[in-house]
Parts: structure tokens; C-alpha cells; sequence
């Protein structure tokens, strides 16, 4: 194998009370069936009981033919074992079946609770776990713990029973025999425990091995048109093979540890059943043990040997479901970055005003404040925005006013009122933010636009739509509003993706709504007919936009300049252009450039007007 797919083996770290010990944090949701899986696990003991009783009525009928002086007697043991394995078989897929129904449940509950701890999580979380990351502990590590729920723990507590039971028939038989065929059974019992101790952490590298290769290619199918259109599939096959190499060796590992385990296992095993055929068979010669007997011991040790060497097994499922809940309990206590005040309360009634207070806040890991002492108030129904450069804070504004990042106490408030002691719920009802990144939901579009609430009827979606200037592009669809969109959208240009989002932001018809440069994939008569929408379905609502272009912000009752965390500075569209500063400087260049492109249209234009007199005239010439 070539070097560059060579990968350190795991950490050598055994399974130890310690590790194993994050199984007790499964006992809550057993806890919740616990009447339903006492029953279960009931039934699988009377079938272990079935089967310990079945070797009696071998012994029966083997002595009644070895023996002469006994009369034959196969008809009543035959049919004794015949009614024994009917109900064993009856009871035991009933248990069986519970039980696991009772693990898919476990499960079931586990994973919802996952889902619903990663919903409300924030920015620095998703930063620790990627997207890949986190289906592959939803996925592979849950289905872990169901197989312990299903079959390990079960396992363990039926191989004390088969023990019990096993020795108890064996001792009755020949107690001398038995001592002989128990004295490996330790050894047999300590290799499987140790060696099981061994595998957490090949188990443990290949989840995480398990979880980069989900990783990858979530990540993977996400960018697949950019890897297209900048001809990388090879790259990325390549690196692909490197992460599946890397996983693929994870699990040979594991796999040829188990393998050494099992082959341990069975060279330990045959030892007693070796003395069983020696010293058992010289009872027999001797007339110390019958036939029937020799028989009859012979399966109780089967019964006692295979519960032994399937405790090996069981104790690879332990350690296996101890380092998926190890991973799965690792997201659930991340604790949440943005939690409700105890005090939070609802306002009655919300106006619209937005005001920041010596706002500050950085991002983790950041050299500097992405914001660094802003004060800055939106009347309610007063419609302002924001400009700047890329990296100025304006993004940032609009997160915190609807907590999307952990907003400091006494520095954003609603109407007068701390946002850190309002709801959440009701916070992000009274304000909507439309992002920057549109994203849509591989369903219908009338789905993404009635996605808070679907009940909505089909005249409220329209003049949503047409305010956002989507009406065009829902009568050219043949589907309507039932056209489905495709994952992300993808079916839809990037304008047509950002007027639906801003479509479904319009129909909330929130008392304040926040965009978030959502006119960047539109153009500029597009955007203008937009705004005038805005303005008539806005009126006596608050609204605070984020935008580079100043096309877009002359629509504003007043504008911020944005800098380093700073407000450079502020005024109405004709108050900045008097001053000369830095938003004037940036209309100059921006009407520059809408002259240009008027020029670069005027032109096309009447070069394809010429075109059929310049064709005319090439073919004079030949």
C-alpha cells in the first residue's frame, strides 16, 4: 500500500469501567418500556429454561435403548421435545420481536432528542460539528446502541442463567466430571473479556473514520456544480480515495482484532468438550455415568460454552455502542449558545423600534470586534439601511437583533425592551430576517413560501410573490406554486431564489423585517420595482436592509455607513451625497458603472440591429 493512504493505527486506550460507563446514560430511556421489556426479557429466560429441560428427555430415551433391562421409551420424550420446541419457538418470537421494537423505540427516542438538541444550537456549534459529522453520529452511532439494546445486554443476562442452569443439571449428573470440564471455562471467559476490552478504540477510530468519509461527501454532493464547472471530479475522486483508504483501514483493523478474538476463542472452547470425550467416556466404560448421561452432559456444556464464548461477542457490541454514545452525548451536553431568559416575557404589543446601545461583539477566534461601540436606533416604521464593506458588521447587526448570534445583555433592544429578555420564539415572530444565503427546500414552492404556516390561502402567496417580485416567474413555471424546487432550490436561477425567500420573509408581514443584501443576485430595474413594492406593503412597518449598492438605499428614510465596526457615517440620500464622503464617493462610482452597462446595452443592441445589412454586405463582397 502506497504511503500517502498509510494511517496511524488507534490509540492504544482499552475499554475500561470508565468508557463502558457511558452506557448508564441509556438506562432513562429503558427505563420508559421497563414493564414491556421485563416481559420480554421473561419470555427469553422460560425459553432458556425450555432448552436446559430438553436434554433430560434425551437422556431418557438414550438409557431406555442402552440399557436392556430398561423398557425402550422414545414416543413420550419425542413428544415431550416436540412440545418443548413449539412453545419455545412461540414464546421466543414473541420476546424477540418485542424486544426489538423496544430498541428501534429507544432509538427512536434518542435520535429525536438529537435532532431537537441540534436545532437550536448556534454558529459556533456547527463551526465544532459538521453537517457530515453529525448524520454519521444521528446514523451509524445510534444504530450502535440499538444493536447493545437489541442483543448485548440481553446476552449478558441470559449467559447467567444458561450458567446457573447448565451447572445445576451437570452437577446433579457427575460433579466429578464437571469439575474437570469447567477449570478452562475461566480462562475461556477472561480471554473474551480482555480481548473485548481491546476493540474500543478500533471501534471508536473507525466511527470517527466513518464520520469523515459522511463528512466529505455531504460536502461533496453540496458543491458538486462548482467541482463541475471547475473540472476537479479527479481531484476529488483522489481525495475521496484517500478519506475512504483511511476508513477502509479502520475497519480492517477492527475486523482482524475480532478475527484474533474469535480465533482465540475457538482454540480455548474445544478444550473441554476434549474432556468430555476422554474422562466422561471412561465414566461410561466404568458404569460411573450412563450413555443418556454422557449425552445429556455433552449439551449442557454446548449450552454453557456457547453462552461463554457469546459473551465475547456481546462485550464488542458493548464497547462498540459505549463509543457511540460516547459521540452521541458529546452533542447533546454542548450546551445551547442562546438560551431564554428565567424572567423572559412577551410583550403584549410591538411597535418596530430597533435600537443598539454601544453594540459590541466579536466572533471566536476573530483579531478584532466585528463590531466595536455602534449606536444606532430605527424608529418604528422607519425603513433604514445599511452600507459598507465586506466584514463591516452589517450582517452581524441584523443576527443579533434576532439572537441568531449570543447577543450581550443591555446592548439590543425591541421597543425599548432588552431582546435577552424576551422569548425567543416571540422575538424571531415579531422580527423576520431574510438572509443573505437563499435557501429553499427541495418541496413546492408554495411550501417554502407558506413555510411558517401553510394554512395560508392562495391570494395571500400572491401578493407576497408579486412584492417581491417573483409573480412573473410563478405564471412562466407550469406548475405554479406546485413546482417543485429541487434541493436548495437548484431548479431556480440565484434571483429567482432570492425573490422566493424574500417572498416568504413579505408574508409574515412582521412588525419589523430585516434583509440581509437579498437584491445582490437581481438587477437593478428588477431591484428598483422591488423596493417600490417595499415600500407600499411596508408602509408604517419597520424595515432595516443590509445592501452594497446605493441604488438600493436611496429607497431609505436614512442610511449608516458601516466601517471597522464603526458608523463612518450616517444622513439621508441627499444629506451624504452633500457631504462628499465615502457613500458619495461610492454612488460616483456605482452610477459610473450603471452608465457603463447602459452604454455596453445601447451598443449590443445596435450591433444586432446592423447585423443582417453587415451579413448583406459579406456576401456582396464574395
Amino acid at each position: 500500500m502506497r504511503d500517502e493512504f498509510r494511517v496511524p493505527g488507534p490509540r492504544r486506550e482499552r475499554a475500561s469501567a470508565r468508557h463502558l460507563g457511558h452506557l448508564k446514560r441509556l438506562l432513562p430511556y429503558a427505563r420508559r418500556y421497563a414493564w414491556v421489556l421485563g416481559g420480554a426479557l421473561g419470555g427469553l429466560l422460560v425459553t432458556r429454561l425450555l432448552d436446559a429441560v430438553v436434554p433430560q428427555f434425551l437422556k431418557i430415551a438414550i438409557d431406555s435403548l442402552a440399557d436392556d433391562g430398561i423398557e425402550p421409551n422414545l414416543v413420550v420424550p419425542a413428544l415431550a421435545i416436540l412440545g418443548i420446541v413449539a412453545v419455545r419457538f412461540l414464546v421466543y418470537v414473541v420476546s424477540r420481536r418485542t424486544l426489538r421494537r423496544i430498541s428501534i423505540s429507544i432509538c427512536y427516542d434518542l435520535r429525536k432528542r438529537f435532532f431537537n438538541a441540534v436545532q437550536y444550537q448556534g454558529p459556533a456549534f456547527f463551526n465544532r460539528f459538521g453537517t457530515g459529522d453529525l448524520m454519521s453520529r444521528a446514523v451509524n452511532d445510534v444504530r450502535m446502541i440499538r444493536m447493545v439494546v437489541s442483543f448485548g445486554w440481553v446476552t449478558v443476562m441470559l449467559f447467567g442463567f444458561t450458567l446457573a442452569a447448565g451447572l445445576y443439571f451437570m452437577i446433579d449428573m457427575s460433579p466429578e466430571l464437571t469439575a474437570w470440564v469447567v477449570l478452562p471455562l475461566p480462562a475461556v471467559a477472561l480471554t473474551a473479556f480482555f480481548m473485548a476490552r481491546g476493540m474500543f478504540p478500533y471501534f471508536r477510530d473507525r466511527q470517527e473514520a466513518m464520520a469523515d468519509v459522511t463528512s466529505f461527501t455531504q460536502e461533496n454532493l453540496n458543491g458538486i456544480r462548482t467541482i463541475q464547472a471547475m473540472a476537479q471530479e479527479e481531484h476529488e475522486i483522489a481525495r475521496f480515495r484517500r478519506v475512504g483508504t483511511r476508513y477502509a483501514q479502520k475497519v480492517y483493523r477492527a475486523t482482524r482484532y475480532q478475527g484474533f478474538m474469535n480465533l482465540a476463542m475457538s482454540v480455548l472452547i474445544p478444550i473441554s468438550p476434549i474432556i468430555i470425550l476422554f474422562h466422561g467416556g471412561s465414566l461410561v466404560l466404568d458404569g460411573a455415568l450412563t450413555v443418556g448421561e454422557f449425552t445429556a452432559f455433552s449439551a449442557y456444556l454446548m449450552m454453557v460454552s456457547g453462552s461463554i464464548t457469546s459473551i465475547g461477542w456481546s462485550l464488542s457490541l458493548f464497547t462498540a455502542a459505549a463509543a457511540g454514545t460516547q459521540r452521541i452525548f458529546e452533542v447533546l451536553d454542548t450546551p445551547r449558545e442562546v438560551t431564554d431568559a428565567a424572567d423572559a416575557r412577551a410583550p403584549v404589543q410591538v411597535r418596530g423600534e430597533i435600537s443598539f446601545a454601544d453594540f459590541r461583539y466579536g466572533h471566536p477566534g476573530a483579531a478584532r470586534p466585528t463590531i466595536d461601540g455602534i449606536d444606532l436606533t430605527v424608529r418604528a416604521g422607519e425603513t433604514v439601511a445599511l452600507l459598507g464593506r465586506v466584514g463591516s458588521g452589517k450582517s452581524t447587526l441584523l443576527k443579533a437583533a434576532v439572537r441568531l448570534l449570543d447577543t450581550p445583555p443591555g446592548m439590543v433592544f425591541l421597543d425599548g425592551r432588552d431582546v435577552c429578555d424576551l422569548p425567543l420564539a416571540r422575538l424571531r415572530e415579531a422580527i423576520t430576517l431574510v438572509p443573505q444565503d437563499p435557501f429553499l427546500f427541495s418541496t413546492t414552492l408554495r411550501d417554502n413560501l407558506t413555510y411558517d404556516a401553510p394554512g395560508r390561502g392562495d391570494d395571500v402567496i400572491a401578493r407576497a410573490a408579486e412584492a417581491a417580485g417573483l409573480g412573473d416567474t410563478l405564471r412562466e413555471l407550469s406548475g405554479g406554486l406546485d413546482t417543485e424546487v429541487g434541493e436548495r432550490g437548484i431548479t431556480l436561477s440565484g434571483g429567482q431564489k432570492q425573490r422566493a425567500t424574500l417572498a416568504r420573509g413579505l408574508i409574515r408581514n412582521a412588525p419589523v423585517l430585516l434583509l440581509d443584501d437579498c437584491f445582490s443576485s437581481v438587477d437593478t430595474e428588477t431591484e428598483d420595482r422591488i423596493l417600490q413594492h417595499l415600500e407600499r406593503v411596508r408602509a408604517g412597518r419597520t424595515t432595516l436592509l443590509v445592501s452594497h449598492r446605493v441604488s438600493t438605499a436611496r429607497h431609505a428614510d436614512r442610511i449608516y455607513v458601516l466601517d471597522n465596526g464603526h458608523v463612518l457615517e450616517s444622513g439621508t440620500h441627499a444629506e451624504l451625497l452633500a457631504r462628499g464622503g465615502y457613500y458619495a464617493d461610492l454612488e460616483a462610482i456605482q452610477s459610473n458603472q450603471d452608465r457603463d452597462r447602459a452604454r455596453k446595452s445601447r451598443l449590443l443592441h445596435d450591433l444586432e440591429s446592423d447585423a443582417p445589412a453587415l451579413v448583406s454586405a459579406v456576401g456582396a463582397d464574395g
